[in-house]
């Protein structure tokens, strides 16, 4: 009894010893668990990771963490209508910008807040959850694409970062399909326009089979090195793959060049497509006349697609106004209508026309879509109108022309 009352004494006097130190020791938080089950547990996870006072063991839960999420595709992290912006490094400010914020750096709402004592800086914001979203991460003011996010799309000035929330579906036809034989599109032609007084450069796009083809429609594409670009608005893949598996009818396309031949940093879009009386007169009496003579076409105005985006667009309604003899299918992406063309086109007492015309809505171009949309009703033009959650980008305009050309060119 007395050598068991000597241990107990014994035990507790080493316990008293320990103590202080047991109490010193770092207590560690258990890493949140992995994926995450609504939008608040990813913050506290994080907020809970970023409070970790010993600098290796909260290195060691933020690298797991991040790895995991960048393994996933969840940076940015999106659950529902709920994303969070994500950015991890050594800055003195963080900011997002993109097509959610009109590309102005610095907004409030997109500013990131850094977590904790960790290097993750963290912005949350909602947005519908079907939304596709051009965006650039903006650190100390350098304007860089997100490091950890994969997802890409190229846009006139260049690669932008992509963020996909939970509901957006690829728009598949934008991908060659698999065994598809695909149609042709020829090199730079050049044709010396007396109506603008210079020359204008484009490429012919003709579908598989072309050689037993009579009597095809055409598409006149404005913007038509952009539209032609895979990478941009990757027209051409589109239009093999819905003809080869027989969702439109064989067509022609016509890829109108704006920038000045030798000189491709000169781009006269601003002056082609903004109400432009002799671009449409060079296309009418000139372009249209060439092609025809040149290719199997179907010469007819209810056979010809004018087509363009932003400005571009704006041209198409113009076409429509201007020379309806020779264009009554009008296809607008996003158009950027002035009041010109507004009232010029809501002035014509006849529409033999037929209209299919997207717009986002994030920053985009709704405003004056609407207002066009009044005017096709009002005159009971034969159209579609479609809005998307999406802003000003070529992955906006892309995902819509597999829709436009079946509407078109059904078979």
């Amino acid at each position: 009894m007395q050598e068991l009352m000597f241990q107990i004494r014994k035990g507790l006097m080493l316990l008293i010893v320990m103590l202080p130190f047991l109490l010193l020791k770092p207590v560690f938080c258990q890493q949140p668990s992995y994926p995450f089950k609504s939008f608040t547990e990813f913050r506290s996870g994080v907020d809970q990771i970023a409070k970790i006072a010993d600098v290796v063991e909260r290195e060691k839960q933020i690298s797991s963490l991040w790895g995991k999420l960048k393994s996933d595709n969840q940076i940015p992290y999106r659950i529902g209508d709920s994303v969070a912006f994500l950015y991890r490094g050594t800055a003195k400010k963080v900011s997002w910008s993109g097509d959610f914020s009109g590309w102005r750096p610095g907004q409030p709402e997109y500013t990131g807040v850094r977590c904790g004592l960790s290097d993750i800086w963290i912005a949350v914001h909602k947005f519908p959850t079907d939304a596709r979203l051009d965006y650039k991460i903006v650190a100390d003011d350098n304007w860089i694409l997100d490091p950890d996010n994969p997802y890409h799309q190229m846009s006139g000035m260049g690669q932008n970062s992509e963020l996909h929330m939970p509901g957006w579906k690829f728009p598949d036809e934008t991908e060659l399909s698999q065994d598809v034989i695909r149609g042709s599109l020829s090199e730079n032609s050049l044709i010396k326009s007396e109506k603008l007084g210079y020359s204008i450069n484009y490429k012919v796009y003709t579908p598989y089979n072309y050689a037993k083809s009579e009597s095809l429609p055409v598409v006149y594409v404005t913007d038509g090195h952009e539209y032609a670009d895979d990478e941009k608005g990757a027209m051409i893949t589109i239009l093999d793959n819905l003809i080869y598996a027989g969702e439109m009818k064989p067509v022609i396309a016509i890829f109108i060049d704006p920038r000045e031949p030798g000189n491709e940093k000169n781009n006269r879009r601003m002056q082609e497509y903004v109400c432009n009386q002799k671009f449409a007169d060079f296309v009418g009496d000139e372009l249209i006349p060439l092609i025809d003579h040149t290719y199997k076409t179907h010469a007819c105005p209810d056979d010809r697609v004018i087509l363009g985006t932003s400005l571009g667009g704006m041209n198409s309604a113009w076409f429509g106004a201007v020379r309806l003899k020779d264009f009554h299918l009008l296809g607008i992406n996003s158009p950027a209508f002035n009041k010109q063309v507004i009232e010029k086109f809501g002035g014509l007492d006849w529409f033999p026309l037929r209209v299919y015309m997207t717009t986002g809505v994030i920053n985009d171009t709704q405003k004056q879509a609407l207002e066009m949309k009044v005017i096709l009703e009002k005159n009971k033009v034969e159209f579609v109108y479609k809005e998307v959650n999406e802003g000003h980008s070529w992955g906006n305009w892309r995902a819509q022309l597999a829709d436009m050309m079946r509407w078109f060119f059904p078979m």
